[in-house]
């Protein structure tokens, strides 16, 4: 009987990527929560075991949705970057709407003790009582008389009284727009997180339907694949050392031509790390962290993703960085892969969703993926978009 199953839903990712309130009626933690509540997979029945000869394209089948949940993650951070800032946002906003209603509510008092004295007075009791419940209080005030009648200080009371009512008005409607915005901006991020679920949920059901044996032959293609990716990384290691002697020796023969005819100029070569120290500082941070696990989303201390770990490294190294791989790739100074120098941040596949900390030898320390921990890495295990000196 044919195997009947409810279809997966898809949710594309954007192309973009990147307290005391009671005034207003907002409270702090009402705003600051983003109930994010774990995704549970559909129930479906299981596909059938694939056959041996189709462990290759059960492997790339994987590797492509770990692929895709790491860019999936990249476009989570960004989406809860900027709710972490609107969250900010509106926090600062609130306060200023219950600074300048304070402000708004002195002086309405102000001006109600006039109005109060003015009726024990037998004066203005009527227009002032008109002018605290007006929606335009510059009418009551237009003819001449009234206004001619009034002291300095009434004057002034009137003027501070529009002034903070209208204040007070346009720092509650500006809450109001970053309300909405914080609003949309947590949409977004639940969105982002059930893509990157439903992307690692395929993946371990593809996982989880091999047989024992599959999963040894599984394993030993994982280990041939990886001895491989060694093998490239010792060969783009004697390259760059090779590069890095001629390049040497060639400023070495214009070094002692200019010697020999006087002349100053010469040829540009790369730019060090401004400084070094920083680098094995980050490099450092990095070593300590091998072993804990990839978490996407996660920056530390227990856990990390790829961006998340090499923003931590240079952060202990007092340089910061931004949160994303596509934000990270634009800071500092971009380098060739044959002059990479240990610190630098190499950047994988052309949409740039994952990067790793360059260590040297054609290695580096990177968070790889779901399942997997903070490990050393050849950087030719994945196809290489480019690399940055952070400074």
């Amino acid at each position: 009987m044919a195997s009947h199953r409810k279809p997966r839903s898809r949710i594309p990712a954007p192309l973009t990527g990147h307290g005391r309130r009671t005034a207003v009626g907002f409270t702090t933690a009402a705003l600051a929560s983003v109930t994010l509540l774990s995704q549970t997979a559909n129930a479906a029945p299981a596909d059938p075991k694939p056959a041996t000869q189709s462990l290759e394209k059960v492997k790339e089948k994987v590797d492509t949705l770990y692929h895709q949940a790491e860019t999936a993650t990249q476009h989570y951070n960004a989406a809860k970057e900027r709710t972490d800032q609107q969250r900010g946002k509106v926090d600062k906003l609130l306060d200023s709407v219950a600074q300048r209603t304070e402000k708004f509510n002195e002086a309405r008092r102000m001006l109600g003790q006039y109005a109060a004295a003015q009726y024990r007075d037998g004066g203005m009791a009527r227009s002032a009582a008109t002018l605290l419940f007006s929606n335009n209080p510059q009418d009551v005030f237009d003819q001449s008389h009234l206004m001619d009648r009034m002291t300095g200080r009434q004057k002034q009371a009137v003027d501070d009284f529009q002034k903070q009512r209208a204040e007070a008005a346009k720092e509650r409607g500006k809450a109001s727009e970053s309300l909405a915005s914080l609003t949309s901006a947590q949409k977004q991020l639940k969105i982002q997180k059930k893509t990157v679920q439903d992307k690692l949920t395929e993946a371990r059901r593809l996982l989880a339907n091999l047989t024992a044996k599959e999963k040894a032959r599984l394993a030993a293609i994982e280990k041939k694949k990886a001895e491989e990716d060694r093998r490239k990384a010792a060969a783009l290691a004697e390259k760059q050392r090779q590069e890095a002697a001629a390049r040497k020796k060639q400023q070495e023969q214009q070094q002692q031509e200019q010697q020999n005819t006087g002349s100053g100029s010469g040829s540009t070569t790369p730019s060090a790390p401004a400084d070094t120290s920083k680098a094995a500082q980050a490099i450092a941070f990095a070593k300590a962290q091998i072993g804990k696990p990839y978490v996407w989303g996660a920056t530390g201390p227990s856990s990390f993703d790829c961006s998340g770990l090499t923003q931590a490294a240079w952060k202990s190294a007092g340089i910061s960085l931004p949160r994303t791989t596509w934000d990270q790739v634009k800071v500092g100074t971009r380098v060739s892969t044959s002059q990479l120098q240990p610190g630098d941040l190499v950047f994988f596949y052309d949409d740039i969703s994952h990067v790793g900390l360059y260590i040297g030898d054609g290695m580096m320390i990177h968070a790889p993926k779901p399942g997997d921990v903070v490990k050393k890495a050849p950087i030719t295990e994945m196809p290489i978009y480019g690399s940055v000196r952070p400074s």
